[in-house]
Parts: C-alpha cells; sequence; structure tokens
C-alpha cells in the first residue's frame, strides 16, 4: 500500500478574486493561490449508447462548503453543446451511467430523499455514526426534467451497474444489526478495532425500477468491492475483502467470486493461481471477463507490481493470459471494446496507446497512433466500437477530454469535449521536458524538468525538487498542478523544478519498482535525486548554492532525508512525512505491509535497523530550514512524525522549523481553507529562506484596507501633487502594461490636470485636480492624444471597442456608481427617482472622487474601469462609442448600455508600445 495521497478528483483550477485585484486578462498575469485551490475537475465520463452524447462529472470548488461539489454535465460528442443536468452546491452528483437503451442515466447523490405525500424531503439517510448524508440511487432523463429517487438505503449505495433497462445492480453495506442500534441508543462512541464480528458485510443488490423493489442477490459474510456484469448479464465477477487488516498485514488478500444471478450460487476464482486481482472488465468480445492483476516477485507483499492482463472464460472455467509483448506492463487498467480492449503500456513517464484485438486464441496488438495519442492519460470506448474519449495532456497543458474516432490504430476526427479551468490560458506555464540521467546501479532515471517562467539561456537558476509520493507512484509528462505541489508558483519565481523519478517508483518495470525494496528503502532513491540534481548543474541550468527540496508523504520523507544526508538543500518543505520508523510500523494504516517490505523486517524481529533506518535519530545533521505540515487525522503517516520531527530540530536549535497542523484532516487535505493555507505557508517560508524576497508581514494591516490603497497609491508616478508623469515638460498619463494587450493603459483616466495642459479654457474647481477630467466629447479625447501624441514623440490614441471589450467586463459592482451614493443595489427605476436627489446637490458632477479612490484591477493596477467617469472609445465604424460605468448611474449587469450623463463622461488613454 502506497504512501501517496488519495485524491478525490484529477488536479487542476478555477480564477479566484482576490478583494484587492480582480482577476487580469491574458496569459501574462501572475499565478494566484486560488488559480490552484479553486480548480474544475472532469471526471467520470460515460458515453451513450449512441455515440452522440457523454455525460460526466463536474467537480468545482465552493468557498461556502470549504470544499468540493459535482454536478452532472451532458456534453454533445457531434457539436459544441453542454448541458447542466444538476447544479448548485448543496449536494454531490457522481457516477452517472447511461440506460442501455439509452432513454435514462442512473447516478449516485446525497440530495434529500423525498417523503411520502405530504410530507418534506429529508436528507439522504445518515450512518450509524451519523456521519453525513450517504449517496443514494437517482435518475434523470436526458431530455429534461427533475431527477427522481430510487434507494433510501441507510448505508447508501457504492458502486453500481445497469443490468437491463429496468434494473441495477449495486453494492452496499447491509443494514444494521441489533448490536448497532443497541449501542447507538447508548450514545455509545468507542470503537473496536477490526471489529469483524460486527462490522456489516458489503453485498450484491439490485433494484427493479418497475417495481421500485430492492433485492439482495448475495449472502457472503465479507465485503465486497468490486464488481463486473458478464455480457449476457447472468455472472457477476466481485472482489471481495476477507479481512479488516488486509490493509495493515495484507496476510489475508482480497479474492475474486463468481456470482451467478440466475442461481444465486457463488464461487472462489483464480485460488490455484493466487492472482492479486486489482479489477474486472465485461468482456464485450466474448462470454467472459477481462481481469488485471497485479504480478510480483515477492511472497508476502503486493506493493511494486506490474499489472497484467487475463481472460477468463466463463463456459470453460479458464483463465488465459494475455501476452501484452510489453515487460512493463499495464498503466492502471484497461478499457473493453467489442473487439478486445485498450490499454496505456506502462512505458515512464509517457504511456504507450495500445489496441489489443482478439485473433482466434489470441491477442494483436497495435500501437495507436495519432496527433494525441503519445499524451494520453485516460480513455473511455462507446458501444460502437469506435467513438472514443481521451484525456489529453502534457507537463505543460492542462487536462482536457477529447472526442476521437479509432480508425484501425488512429485517432481520427478530434474534437474538444470539455473547456474547464478557462482561466488557466491567462497565466503563463512553466515549459516542461523530459529529462534523463544516470543514477543508482547504473541505471537510467527519468524526471519531469520545469523551466523557470523567466528563462534566459546562459542564466543558472534555482532548483526546487518536488519529489512524488509512493513510493510506488510516479509524475507523468502531465499537468498536475496541486495544493501539494505548486509547480508554476515555483517556476514563477525564477527556479526550476525537478520531479524525479527514483528507483522504486511505478511505470517502469518490475525490476525498478521492486528495487528499493527488503531493505534498500533510501538507498537507491536518495542517490537517484542526488544525480539528477548534479546532471541539471552540469549542464549549467542550475546554481548549486540555490537547492530546495519539497514533497508530500514519500516525497516528504525523501525530502527529510535530503536535508539528513546534506546540507546543500537551502529549504525544505516536508508534508506528512515519517521520520521514526518504530512508532510508524504500529500506528500507521498499512504499518506492517509497508514496513515490513521496505524496510525488510519488522521491528519485533529487528529494532536496530529501525533505528539505523529512521531519520529522526540523525536531526543533529539537518541545518535546512524546514516547514512541516500535518493533517490531526493522518493515519498513513501518522500525524506523532510530525511531532518527533518538529520537536527534534526546535531542541536542537540548528535551523528554523515551523509546524502547521489541520485539524481534521486525513492524509490528504480536504478543506479548501487548508489546501490554501499549506501553499501560503510554504511559500511563505521559501520566500524568506530560499528566494530571499520576503518582507517582514505586519499582522496588523490587511491588503484590502484603505490604508493599503493609499500606500498603493505612494508608489504611483506624480508630477508634484499631481498624477501623471512629466515628458518634455508635459503633465501626461501614466500607462501601464496589462495582461495580453498590445498597448499600455492608462493607470487612471486623464485627469483634470492633465487635461487643461491641452486646453488651458477647461475649468474646474481647486483641489480636484486629481479627478478624471469630465464633460468630454469625443471629439474632445481624440484631439487631446494627437496633441499628446506630437509634445511627447510618443504614439497615444483611444483604445479600439474591440480591443478591451473583455477588460472592462471585469468591472463589477464596488466602484464608484450609484449604487456606492445610494448604500444598495439600484435598480432601473430607483435610479431615475434619484435623479431628482442628485440635482439637489448642485454643480455639474458631484457625486466624482479622486482617481483611484477605490478597488483597482491586476497586480499592476488600474483603476475606475467601471466608475467615476464613462469612457470613450473607438467602435468599429470609427464613432466614438461610451464604455465603463460612471457614478450618476448604477452597476447594473442585466443593462445593455449605460447612458451616463454629459459630465460624467471622460475617457483614458493608450499607448503603443
Amino acid at each position: 500500500m502506497s504512501k501517496k495521497i488519495q485524491f478525490a478528483s484529477i488536479i487542476c483550477c478555477l480564477i479566484a478574486i482576490n478583494s484587492m485585484s480582480q482577476t487580469p486578462v491574458g496569459k501574462t498575469s501572475k499565478w494566484q493561490v486560488d488559480d490552484i485551490i479553486m480548480s474544475e475537475a472532469a471526471i467520470q465520463p460515460d458515453i451513450s449508447p449512441d455515440g452522440k452524447w457523454v455525460v460526466w462529472v463536474k467537480s468545482t470548488p465552493d468557498k461556502e462548503k470549504d470544499g468540493r461539489v459535482s454536478n452532472l454535465i451532458l456534453s454533445s460528442l457531434t457539436e459544441k453543446r453542454e448541458i447542466e443536468l444538476t447544479r448548485g452546491s448543496e449536494w454531490n452528483n457522481a457516477s452517472p451511467k447511461w440506460s442501455p437503451d439509452g432513454r435514462l442515466i442512473a447516478f449516485v447523490s446525497t440530495r434529500p430523499v423525498p417523503k411520502g405525500k405530504g410530507e418534506t424531503p429529508s436528507a439522504a439517510p445518515a450512518g450509524p455514526a451519523g456521519d453525513g448524508p450517504k449517496p443514494q440511487l437517482w435518475l434523470f432523463s436526458p431530455q429534461g426534467g427533475e431527477p427522481w429517487n430510487l434507494t433510501s438505503l441507510e448505508r447508501g449505495a457504492v458502486n453500481f451497474e445497469w443490468l437491463d433497462d429496468n434494473t441495477i445492480v449495486f453494492i452496499a453495506s447491509e443494514d444494521p444489526t441489533n448490536y448497532e442500534k443497541t449501542v447507538k441508543e447508548k450514545k455509545d462512541a468507542s470503537v473496536v478495532v477490526e471489529d469483524a464480528e460486527n462490522t456489516p458485510p458489503v453485498r450484491l443488490f439490485s433494484f427493479s425500477i418497475m417495481d421500485k423493489k430492492t433485492t439482495r442477490l448475495s449472502r457472503n459474510n465479507d465485503w465486497i468491492e468490486s464488481f463486473a456484469l458478464s455480457r449476457d448479464r447472468t455472472k457477476v465477477i466481485a472482489i471481495h475483502n476477507r479481512s479488516l487488516r488486509f490493509v495493515y498485514d495484507q496476510k489475508i488478500k482480497p479474492a475474486a467470486f463468481l456470482h451467478d444471478l440466475k442461481t444465486g450460487e457463488q464461487r472462489q476464482l483464480f485460488g490455484d493461481a493466487k492472482l492479486n486481482v486489482v479489477a474486472v472488465h465485461e468482456a464485450r468480445d466474448a462470454d467472459g471477463f477481462y481481469v488485471v492483476a497485479a504480478y510480483t516477485t515477492d511472497p508476502e507483499y503486493v506493493n511494486a507490481s506490474i499489472n497484467l492482463v487475463y481472460f477468463y472464460d466463463t463456459a470453460r472455467n479458464s483463465l488465459t493470459q494475455v501476452d501484452l509483448g510489453w515487460e512493463n506492463g499495464i498503466n492502471g487498467t484497461i478499457e473493453a471494446t467489442n473487439d478486445g480492449f485498450l490499454a496505456l503500456m506502462a512505458n515512464g513517464a509517457r504511456h504507450k496507446f495500445a489496441r489489443f484485438v482478439r485473433e482466434g486464441a489470441g491477442w494483436n496488438r497495435t500501437w495507436i497512433e495519432g496527433e494525441l495519442a503519445a499524451s494520453t492519460f485516460e480513455t473511455l470506448a462507446g458501444r460502437d466500437g469506435k467513438t472514443l474519449l481521451i484525456l489529453h495532456s502534457t507537463g505543460s497543458v492542462p487536462l482536457q477530454w477529447y472526442k476521437s474516432t479509432l480508425n484501425g490504430g488512429k485517432l481520427d476526427d478530434l474534437m474538444q469535449v470539455t473547456d474547464i479551468n478557462q482561466h488557466f490560458k491567462q497565466r503563463e506555464k512553466a515549459r516542461s521536458e523530459v529529462v534523463r540521467w544516470k543514477g543508482s546501479n547504473n541505471d537510467e532515471v527519468e524526471g519531469i524538468l520545469f523551466y523557470p517562467h523567466n528563462y534566459e539561456p546562459g542564466r543558472k537558476y534555482p532548483l526546487m525538487l518536488m519529489i512524488h509520493g509512493g513510493p510506488f507512484g510516479a509524475d507523468f509528462d502531465m499537468w498536475e498542478e496541486s495544493w501539494a505541489y505548486p509547480t508554476n508558483l515555483i517556476c514563477e519565481r525564477g527556479a526550476f523544478v525537478l520531479k524525479p523519478n527514483y528507483h522504486g517508483s511505478s511505470n517502469y518495470g518490475l525490476k525498478f519498482g521492486e528495487s528499493i525494496s527488503r531493505g534498500k528503502y533510501y538507498d537507491l532513491e536518495v542517490p537517484d535525486i542526488e544525480k539528477g540534481v548534479d546532471y541539471l548543474i552540469s549542464r549549467g541550468l542550475v546554481d548549486p548554492d540555490k537547492l530546495g527540496t519539497m514533497g508530500w508523504s514519500n516525497g516528504s520523507i525523501l525530502s527529510i532525508a535530503l536535508t539528513v544526508n546534506s546540507t546543500r538543500y537551502k529549504v525544505c518543505g516536508a508534508g506528512a512525512g515519517d521520520v521514526e520508523w518504530i512508532s510508524d510500523w504500529g500506528n500507521a494504516h498499512f504499518g506492517a505491509s509497508f514496513d515490513n517490505y521496505y524496510l525488510g523486517k519488522s521491528p519485533l524481529e529487528d529494532p536496530l535497523l529501525y533505528i539505523r533506518k529512521s531519520p529522526f535519530y540523525r536531526m543533529d545533521k539537518v541545518t535546512t530550514p524546514t516547514i512541516i505540515f500535518f493533517g490531526t487525522q493522518d493515519t498513513n503517516v501518522p500525524t506523532q512524525q510530525g511531532w518527533l520531527h518538529y520537536r527534534a530540530l526546535q531542541q536542537l536549535g540548528k535551523t528554523d522549523v515551523r509546524f502547521i497542523l489541520f485539524p481534521g484532516e486525513p492524509h490528504g487535505l480536504q478543506k479548501l481553507t487548508h489546501q490554501k493555507r499549506k501553499v501560503e505557508e510554504e511559500l511563505a517560508w521559501f520566500d524568506k529562506h530560499f528566494f530571499k524576497t520576503s518582507k517582514e508581514e505586519n499582522k496588523s494591516f490587511r491588503a484590502d484596507s484603505p490604508l493599503a490603497m493609499v500606500l498603493k497609491q505612494a508608489a504611483f508616478k506624480k508630477a508634484g501633487l499631481f498624477f501623471g508623469e512629466s515628458i518634455n515638460g508635459k503633465l501626461a498619463p501614466e500607462t501601464v502594461k496589462y495582461g495580453n494587450l498590445k498597448f499600455e493603459i492608462g493607470r487612471f483616466e486623464v485627469t483634470r490636470a492633465q487635461f487643461v495642459a491641452f486646453d488651458p479654457a477647461y475649468k474646474f474647481e481647486p483641489g480636484t485636480e486629481n479627478h478624471p477630467a469630465n464633460n468630454i466629447s469625443f471629439r474632445q479625447a481624440t484631439d487631446y492624444c494627437e496633441w499628446l501624441s506630437r509634445q511627447t514623440g510618443r504614439q497615444y490614441r483611444l483604445a479600439a471597442a474591440e480591443d478591451v471589450r473583455e477588460l472592462y467586463a471585469l468591472a463589477g459592482a464596488g466602484e464608484n456608481t450609484l449604487d456606492y451614493w445610494a448604500g444598495y443595489q439600484v435598480n432601473p427605476d430607483d435610479a431615475e427617482r434619484l435623479q431628482a436627489k442628485l440635482r439637489e446637490i448642485g454643480g455639474p458632477a458631484p457625486l466624482l472622487k479622486q482617481a483611484g479612490s477605490f478597488k483597482p484591477l491586476g497586480d499592476d493596477p488600474i483603476f475606475d474601469i467601471g466608475g467615476n467617469v464613462a469612457e470613450w472609445v473607438i467602435g468599429k465604424n470609427g464613432a466614438g462609442v461610451i464604455t465603463g460605468g460612471s457614478a450618476d448611474q448604477p452597476f447594473d449587469e442585466k443593462r445593455a448600455g449605460r447612458t451616463p450623463a454629459p459630465a460624467y463622461i471622460g475617457f483614458r488613454v493608450v499607448k503603443q508600445f
């Protein structure tokens, strides 16, 4: 069992708007922590039987819930069309699957279960421990309408499949026993560890839609984890977990059982073959099942392994191994097709996409070719045998699903299906490449290298190691931006990032994966990583005096080892990593199976071995400033490991150390606030100790305060007391680069002091020189730009409406509009009635305020896009067009156009590069 983060979904990131600046336009905008934390994911796709649609789950972050929510999306595979089937954040909807006839979609949801007529719907039932609503089976018509509920199980439904158009087969825990009910009535929250006698079995059930009836299909006394239906829908192969302590010691392994749905009989399969079954799939090309099993040479433990494929013939009760012709096996599992199956072959950082077609008693392999074949990381086959969905990505290209037609060994007719995380288009992505060097045992080691955003050939840059968990895991040439590994936030700071696939990693074959077992843990991985660092130094890319390391789980374990073995690492980010192995053996969820396998013995057999392997007893060698993260409910790497690490460094006093605990969190952080805090703390630590860019934080100062606004303004260009800069003796507007605009744009609207230099007859009240020039005609605005260009020798003009449409669309509520003065969100009717009150104030434009008085846009901010004076821009026909908000009109997203009074019209210049 690997020490790695159990992510609930694919990594990915949504736009976040902070309180001082909204997300800029253009891919040159800086990365924000929220870009990563607030990411979207497209998961669990299912293709309709006719191959024309795909239903999938869109997982999005929700700040109010401090977590993720999931909803169902229906996308066309023939045109660009997307339909939200469910929406909202009150409950989660997941695992959608089409009925065989394509008329219905079944899914699981935590939404309230309806009661009888006249009763109020209730939340989905909670389990005996009261640990929240349980997912129930629901149905939905793709034609529209409200979904309807099928089950109301106390513990919820887990995995399910359609048996036929009327019947669904699923697995679920049995109803509570009298013992459980009695304990609950006593409000006794005591826990008996590994209480197999009183842990409810997980069994097979079916639900008849027509009869609205649930039927128990199995009477097993263990715990079914997954299952697959046969092509004729008469049989099931289910994987049964037979020991509650299997994860801990792997002594009693899961087994595969064949269930006959007609007779109710069940019998164990593959007992003689001793298969470590990973997954079972319906065979579409024959009466039987494809079985994926993990192969290892170790007689006791299934940790490092390769996945092999077998075919089980139900009629003959025979098992045949598929000749993959590939030593490394497959990555993950397979996708069954009408004539065989598809597989991503384990091939290091990039998989090889293969098609296996049944030919007689064997299978013929064809390598799949096409534009995205080498960068496919998941695939789904339609019932027609030709329609494919493929998940495409590289280290520099975010994940998206594409539809393709499988034509022999080629991917034709590519069409992008999903378009999630659109804000990534506005961010610079680090260039990435697969690099190789000689590691331990003179073996080739691969890694993914990400370049600094500001990379210039010939310069040397800092290097940050990002070490993956596992150890039996791997980093791929794939987009993996996450709270645990925020790659672009590091590259943006001007550093290389190296993600090494050290000895013991998966996807490189059995010998490579097993190489660190039986006492060799640490012995090969640490030299692998060190040699990778030396390789980059030898290429002249990396400054040897600027090295850092970070990782989560096993990545943290190896980062800690690096700091013990060497003083050359200037900073360490250690998330959920072990330092003392004796305590890990007893406290970790998989202590014996992991520690015995990798260290070679148990601490009962050789306690001195555990002491020698534990970095805790060598912490006196550490001089690397270290920040430590742990969830308080972590059982993969017990939280006590963090305390040991922290106390050792603290008491030795040879380096700075900081320890952050996340209450209630397991091994992988779930709450958005905790994920964000982790990244912010880590970046601040790195800025202080590694990049040397941090400034001492004033914890009494708020970045969204009026004081912060004043401090920002103090840094803007001024000529005396007036905003702007003096060019050839003339006061000119300050312009700034913004996003991907192909020109600089005025930080403020043209001010009165700037305009009067052009038109000495322009009148305004003393003391308002930094207010925006107002009551300006389109002709005056264009004449000013021509005059300013002549006076300064630079090219100024008004912006074209089309060029700044997206920019002005970013303006929201909260600027100098009528809403601000009225004290509430003003609708059109109230706006008309308020005009009389405005006239009572007197003066030509009494609501105008000094430029820059309200919240700006962007990191190098621009002000008043959505308020103060509306602004002239140039339309397609060369005529003037008024855009932006104004102080005399409300902010109204529904309004097609604003009609400010002439006194509330001004302009902003742009300057060509």
